[in-house]
């Protein structure tokens, strides 16, 4: 099988449609891969994507048990009088019509608190911040890009989603070809990556009929900016209608959750900067033991972060990930943060590849071991206060990979887990390094920049070139090491490329 996908790979890049660049001065490029790869990248670029670039301290605080008042009877033989003060009656308080400076989202949290009548967990606060339905971060405008808060590696370059493909198109070889497959991205931002994906496979026609293509995507903005990237038109069919991707003919879908994509079919899943932004519970070493970490009010109206007086429903899942751990592991460590939503999703993720055959590539930034203290905001490409304007600024925390790999080896015996490897030995063991050769030969002078600056913004380290701000909140652009690329596939069809 593996030496099937071999083959496969040496068809690949000639036949990826694309053009190039010109003369340039070379930087050293990833270590060179198999020679049998290189014939695939001799074709010329697609359009290329422009470059571009992506915590702040939180104070922490007990939250003391508080002693209800004494209720005082008095002395014993002391007798009771009642007097009934009007004066309200006739002199009510005053009340300001002035329209408040805080958002319907800030409102709507403080809400919440009131009504609790106590903090609430940072996973719920992340939950409300992100997806609200009125007022969450990413519902209700694009924030992806130069002129957004963000940049991700497919609005890099080209590139990374034709990496993908490749990827994606070794796996279909792995499952046997099969004439339907499923194709499931989850939170596909713009529509970059998977647009690049497939313009980059279109002239393998056998792999693009078989696709249907399911984006889980709850942000009408963005499935109406992905249904604008993916070159999406509504075909009528019989009494109904369906949309078609016109790149590749392939039908689409959206869907709010994985679990509504229709099952049965062998599926391949992207998650990429999917799982760093589910909601974390945070959790803190104190005198008493681990705490969960919450959000409250505080007297200035301000929002603060507090330590729970009592244990929560949440130490549950904090003692399944400490047991994941070893005991060496957890005497260095003051702060944990777990995702149960990412646990779950895996496991959904695991028992869909079991039944249906297939495989998911999970890419992020991350760590192999336990999480202690990541969560952080990003405004304008700039580290701002988690709590600051909630619903104004990007939420996310590192992935927990060696979590996700427990949760799905548990999940089913059916299924394999692999990696995680670097998004640099990711995407060199694909052929990055040739394609970026072949695009040089054929191009202008900025293009070639733009080409070496996006190649290496996804697969080296380092500061964003054009940062002008204070230095402490420069966004890190690059890529290579601190993203991480995960595969779970059937055992079934052996070890994914490039994993072996």
């Amino acid at each position: 099988m593996l030496r099937g996908s071999a083959a496969l790979l040496r068809r690949l890049a000639p036949r990826i449609s694309g053009g190039g660049c010109g003369n340039t001065t070379h930087r050293r490029l990833l270590p060179p891969i198999a020679p049998f790869l290189r014939a695939r990248f001799l074709s010329a670029p697609t359009t290329s994507s422009p470059p571009s670039s992506s915590s702040a301290a939180c104070h922490e605080e007990d939250a003391e048990d508080r002693d209800l008042p004494e209720i005082s009877n008095g002395d014993a033989g002391a007798r009771l009088s009642i007097s009934v003060d009007r004066s309200g009656l006739y002199n009510p308080t005053e009340h300001s019509h002035e329209p408040s400076s805080e958002s319907e989202l800030v409102k709507h949290i403080k809400s919440i608190i009131k009504f609790r009548s106590g903090p609430i967990s940072i996973a719920e606060y992340m939950e409300e911040v992100l997806t609200n339905p009125q007022s969450g971060f990413y519902i209700n405008r694009d924030v992806f890009g130069e002129s957004g808060d963000f940049i991700t590696s497919p609005e890099v370059s080209q590139m990374f989603g034709e990496m993908i493909g490749v990827w994606a198109m070794c796996l279909w070889e792995q499952m046997g070809k099969p004439a339907k497959v499923n194709l499931i991205e989850l939170g596909p931002g713009r529509g970059t990556l998977l647009a690049d994906l497939l313009r980059g496979s279109a002239k393998f026609a056998n792999f693009t009929k078989a696709l249907s293509i399911n984006l889980v995507e709850c942000s009408p903005t963005l499935q109406k900016i992905q249904y604008n990237t993916l070159k999406c038109e509504d075909e009528h069919v019989g009494d109904g209608k369906r949309t078609v991707s016109k790149i590749c003919g392939a039908p689409v879908c959206w869907h709010a959750s994985l679990e509504q994509v229709p099952s049965g079919s062998p599926t391949i899943i992207i998650a990429h900067e999917f799982y760093d932004a589910l909601p974390i519970h945070q959790f803190q070493k104190a005198s008493r033991g681990w705490c969960e970490k919450m959000v409250d009010i505080a007297e200035d109206s301000l929002f603060r972060f507090v330590l729970s007086p009592h244990p929560t429903a949440s130490l549950i899942y904090l003692a399944k990930r400490c047991g994941w751990a070893s005991s060496e592991e957890l005497e260095k460590i003051e702060h944990i943060e777990v995702c149960p939503k990412a646990m779950e999703l895996t496991e959904q993720i695991a028992d869909r590849i079991s039944s249906d055959g297939g495989g998911a590539l999970i890419i992020d930034y991350g760590k192999n071991g336990i999480v202690s203290n990541s969560l952080q905001a990003i405004r304008k490409h700039k580290f701002v206060d988690i709590l600051d304007d909630p619903g104004s600024a990007d939420l996310s925390a590192y992935v927990d990979f060696a979590s996700i790999k427990r949760s799905a080896e548990e999940a089913s015996d059916d299924i394999s887990v692999h990696g995680p490897m670097t998004q640099s030995q990711f995407l060199g063991s694909l052929g990055i390094n040739f394609r970026v050769e072949a695009l040089l030969q054929n191009c202008t002078e900025e293009q070639a920049e733009s080409l070496r600056t996006g190649y290496w913004r996804l697969v080296g380290d380092g500061e964003a070139p054009f940062w002008e701000g204070p230095e402490d909140q420069a966004a890190p652009v690059g890529m290579g090491t601190r993203y991480l690329a995960m595969a779970i596939v059937n055992k079934k069809q052996g070890t994914p490329i490039p994993f072996e």
